[in-house]
């Protein structure tokens, strides 16, 4: 009869213990631990944080209406991995993304990321140009610290919505040890890209990020980042730009070639102030000859030219197609437009001699 009642006793006061647990875990946040890595999530907007009209409803939605917090709340295993809060930076459809928007993106990032109790951070963005957010991250930020970009395909509402688990992989990639050192990460989809070498290929697809000939860095597996290759541009810490007391960035614009083109967008750029140009040329970055002369002109008046290409892949050989060195224009090696438009508009903060900016391209 004593051990029986003693029994009792006993399991009366787990009981006990496991109802206060309860209570304490519906009304309380969640205690911070010490063992696990606090990683900050800044959210911008983006299809991740969009909702359609039904379950079914993949294109047609609308971006940016969800907030950090329920993104956050969507995916409770988050606290099995990381001590994670949230912020809301901006909530913006990524199409709309500006120049100033980066500043204060990057800005915001620095600053936490010079923070003891900040070890990581992953920003939720639009697919559309997730991309180039990642690449000009990839040249300000100033730590080794792991930030991850991360998207998703379809809006928080679908039936089969990728953003949940495209979360849970970056919030384990940023908290993971392995991933600092790397530059900015892009994960979506169980990969793991470089911010410099990943591009969107595909309209819709959830496999839609890629590098297309240099390949993924790695992969998410198994609750962990498996890295196969590393960065060999310099990037992060590395890089010789400060965007900290900048409040806006020199006016770079792009200009497409294609068969019948005209002179017309160069000259229309020039009047308009534009500081440099990038030529997105056919093949090997080829200028078309009713638009050379104006690219020349541009030059002539203070204006950088940077010669790329169309086509997605490949270097882009200076004195191939053109005399680069008598055009004193500049190459854009295997950078595309939008982002040798980045890297440009950083460059200009720094100098306007065309030699310094071919070593820029070449280094970054």
């Amino acid at each position: 009869m004593k051990i029986h009642s003693a029994l009792s006793h006993h399991l009366a006061w787990v009981l006990l213990a496991l109802l206060t647990v309860t209570a304490y875990a519906k009304d309380e946040p969640a205690p911070v631990s010490a063992k696990l890595a606090n990683v900050r999530i800044l959210a911008t907007g983006g299809t991740i944080a969009g909702t359609g009209a039904t379950s079914t409803t993949t294109v047609g939605y609308t971006a940016a209406k969800v907030g950090v917090e329920q993104l956050i709340e969507a995916v409770p295993a988050l606290k099995q991995v990381a001590n994670v809060t949230g912020e809301q930076v901006f909530q913006i459809a990524s199409e709309n993304m500006t120049d100033e928007y980066w500043l204060k993106l990057a800005k915001r990032v620095n600053t936490l990321l010079a923070q003891d109790d900040v070890d990581g951070i992953v920003i939720t963005h639009g697919t559309d140009t997730l991309e180039e957010t990642a690449y000009f991250l990839n040249l300000v930020v100033k730590s080794h610290k792991p930030v991850v970009l991360v998207g998703a395909m379809r809006p928080s509402t679908a039936m089969s919505a990728d953003g949940p688990f495209n979360i849970y992989n970056s919030v384990v990639l940023a908290a993971s040890p392995d991933s600092a050192n790397k530059g900015v990460l892009v994960c979506l989809n169980d990969q793991i890209n470089a911010a410099r070498d990943v591009t969107k290929t595909n309209t819709t697809s959830l496999d839609t990020f890629r590098a297309p000939e240099l390949g993924f860095l790695g992969y998410m597996q198994s609750n962990k980042p498996h890295f196969y290759r590393l960065p060999a541009r310099k990037h992060t810490v590395d890089t010789e730009f400060d965007v900290s007391k900048l409040e806006a960035l020199p006016k770079v614009d792009i200009v497409y070639g294609y068969a019948n083109v005209t002179r017309t967008p160069v000259d229309a750029l020039v009047a308009a102030g534009a500081k440099g140009i990038i030529h997105a040329g056919v093949g090997d970055g080829s200028i078309h000859n009713a638009v050379k002369p104006a690219l020349i002109e541009a030059r002539q008046k203070g204006v950088i030219v940077v010669r790329g290409s169309r086509v997605g892949n490949g270097i882009v050989a200076r004195n191939g197609e053109a005399n680069d060195d008598e055009l004193d224009f500049v190459v854009s090696d295997t950078l595309n437009p939008q982002k040798a438009r980045i890297l440009l508009m950083l460059a200009l903060t720094k100098t306007n001699q065309t030699s310094e900016i071919q070593r820029m391209f070449y280094t970054y």
